[in-house]
């Protein structure tokens, strides 16, 4: 009997490949393996797709195959074992290498017969996306594709061979055994192991309920077991609960037989059980047939309270919610609610992203009323306060809608006075959000409309100082430049790949790593651009051929103050200080007009005051000030500075102080 059984496998083996077994030089599953490599035989490859094996080299460890998109491909045997599926001749993608021909006839006289062969060399299920992957272009000509498969799956449905889903990428699954249609859907059902399972099955049955026409005894069995999952599922799973009520309602509806028992559980009844936040949360991430049946359901639910109880969750359920609940008010003459809802939140800034893209898109329709220049600041604030949250970004979709729709911004400051338009304009300027191309094409559209805001524009580089030239030492310019060159060479692809790793640690609004990488993001960015701005102001120097008459670069500086004590500097560079060798940076023009008073505090702060407002910091007032000792040592704690006028420098303390 063994005798029998390996004589069995070799032969299934190629001859070459048996004696290599035979003498014990490959093992006898390597060797089954290989011989479905032999020339002659059909494989397929993610990448390639079907294929027939024309040569091999057993000696050389290489294979030679004819794919559908590479012919000739010479593969080492290694790699076509790992990147290869043996197929059989008679599988659906094999006759497409050889005998495409018959296949095209079945295109035409039997489509049924070209499917079930199509299905069932893929396992028994293949999604439309698939099954147009495999004949369109090569079997079926691509411009004749559509209407073909139109055609062929109303067949397929009618012979209830399949089971054909309402989602395009959803498989189509081929119906095996002596069952009915019937008894198939039912036991799709029944073998469901979850929510999702059962809620795909209850789809397919509403999809082939014609089915049930003579069985309706074991719909209703099914119908009757829906209850107390949808029980179960609402306690920790109120979406799926809620889908799955929607979807034995669709049954329902779509057979002309069944009615919903008294005594079972409805839509109504899961939104009572939860409050009106999970519910937002939950209701959102449904499909946009199924939250339209849960928003019908809250005039049974809520009874008189449904409008203001639909009206709470709008902000909170996403694109396709809001859409859905704004139809449903409007059918029903409720409306007005809705619009004082948003008034009030766009007043408040309190008006989520999708609720705003609502407003804009229908502000020639149902969002009229309230479409005005609050909503303008409203989208500049959500855009900003997301810009600076951390975790991913919220306000994507309303940042493309001002750029995709060409006359929101038109329309928006249209509405506005010349103060309003000029101010929303600044704002969009100033905003971080923006890149600098794309604030020029939107300020574009507001000068369009609004003729008199050009002077935004205009005259942003008005009243500014020529930036100019910084001196420094060439030692310390290559400094730069080197910092400059690690930060765009190593630091920034580092960064990228820190936060690539952080993203798959999960949930980015608990994630540190996530956080601490996003925020070096920032900080290299904004020290690139610093260093970009500040090596092209710097001119290299050697500091020779100073000018000693008076306080220039390149010059030794010695200063007395008041008991007598000789300070000696030396003034370089701006980026040469030196503080423990009095090496300093060079004097402003402002600073040798009061080098005489060089040791007058006051004066010193108004130099560093007019300085600041030179170089347009922030705020100017904003100063933090600490003094120093006789040797330099600090000898009061930091304070922050609120002003300084002829009593001295006033202090944010609790008293005033000189």
């Amino acid at each position: 009997m063994r005798f029998e059984a390996l004589l069995s496998i070799f032969r299934a083996m190629h001859p070459d490949v048996a004696k290599l077994v035979e003498a014990g030089r490959i093992p006898q599953p390597v060797g089954e393996r290989l011989s479905q490599l032999a020339p002659g035989n059909f494989c397929v490859h993610k990448s390639f797709g079907a294929g027939k094996v024309v040569d091999w080299d057993l000696p050389g460890k290489k294979v030679t195959i004819d794919f559908e998109k590479s012919t000739g491909q010479v593969m080492e045997l290694q790699f076509a074992f790992q990147k290869t599926e043996w197929i059989p001749a008679d599988d659906f993608r094999a006759v497409k290498i050889e005998q495409v021909e018959e296949l095209r006839t079945l295109v035409k006289s039997d489509p049924l017969k070209l499917l079930v062969h199509l299905l069932e060399s893929h396992g028994g299920s293949l999604s439309a996306d698939g099954l147009e992957k495999e004949l369109s272009g090569a079997v079926i000509p691509a411009a004749a594709y559509k209407k073909w498969w139109d055609s062929a799956k109303k067949t397929l449905k009618e012979s209830r061979l399949a089971v054909i889903p309402g989602k395009r990428t959803e498989p189509i699954v081929l119906r095996t055994g002596d069952r009915s249609p019937a008894q198939a859907l039912v036991a799709d059902f029944e073998a469901a192991r979850d929510i999702k399972g059962m809620i795909r099955a209850l789809e397919a049955i509403a999809a082939d309920i014609g089915a049930f026409e003579s069985d309706t005894d074991s719909l209703k069995r099914l119908l009757n077991d829906i209850d107390e999952g949808a029980k179960k599922a609402a306690r920790v799973q109120l979406g799926q609960a809620l889908q799955l009520v929607a979807a034995r309602d669709e049954v329902i509806g779509s057979s002309k037989s069944i009615e919903l028992n008294d005594n079972a559980v409805r839509l109504s009844d899961l939104l009572l059980s939860s409050d009106v936040t999970r519910l937002a949360d939950e209701a959102g991430a449904l499909p946009s047939s199924r939250q339209r049946a849960v928003y019908e359901a809250f005039p049974s639910a809520f009874g008189d309270e449904w409008v203001s109880k639909m009206v709470q969750v709008f902000d909170r359920v996403g694109a396709r919610g809001v859409t859905e609940i704004a139809r449903i008010l409007s059918e029903r003459d409720a409306m007005p609610a809705l619009v004082n809802h948003l008034r009030s939140a766009i007043a408040r800034r309190a008006l989520g992203p999708d609720a705003l893209i609502w407003v804009c898109r229908e502000r020639k329709s149902a969002s009229m009323e309230i479409f005005s220049a609050d909503v303008g600041a409203s989208v500049l604030n959500l855009l900003e306060n997301d810009h600076l949250a951390d975790g991913p970004r919220k306000t994507s979709r309303l940042q493309s809608l001002l750029g995709d729709d060409k006359t929101l911004l038109t329309d928006l400051v249209g509405i506005m006075d010349v103060n309003e338009a000029r101010n929303f304009g600044r704002r969009l300027l100033d905003c971080p959000v923006f890149a600098e191309l794309e604030k020029k094409s939107l300020m574009a559209r507001i000068i369009k409309a609004r003729p008199e805001t050009v002077e935004l524009v205009n005259g942003q580089n008005a009243g500014k100082r020529p930036e100019e030239p910084l001196l420094v030492s060439w030692e310390s310019l290559e400094k730069k430049k080197a910092e400059l060159d690690d930060i765009i060479r190593n630091k920034i692809p580092q960064n990228l790949n820190d936060i690539k790793i952080a993203r798959s640690y999960g949930d980015l609004r608990e994630n540190f790593e996530y956080k601490s990488a996003k925020d070096l993001e920032k900080y290299l960015a904004h020290r690139r651009n610093a260093l970009d701005k500040e090596i092209h102001l710097a001119r290299g120097t050697d500091f020779k051929g100073s000018d000693a008459k008076a306080v220039n670069i390149g010059t030794v500086v010695t200063m007395t103050d008041a008991s007598g004590t000789e300070i000696t500097m030396t003034v370089l560079g701006a980026w040469d200080s030196i503080p423990e060798t009095n090496t300093e940076v060079p004097m402003s023009p402002e600073d040798t007009a009061h080098a005489a008073s060089i040791g007058d505090p006051l004066a010193r702060f108004h130099v560093w005051f007019e300085e600041a407002k030179v170089r347009e910091a922030n705020d100017p007032n904003a100063v933090a000030l600490a003094t120093v000792d006789s040797s330099g040592q600090p000898s009061v704690r930091m304070v922050l500075l609120k002003e300084a006028d002829a009593r001295g420098f006033v202090f944010y303390t609790n008293i005033e102080s000189r």
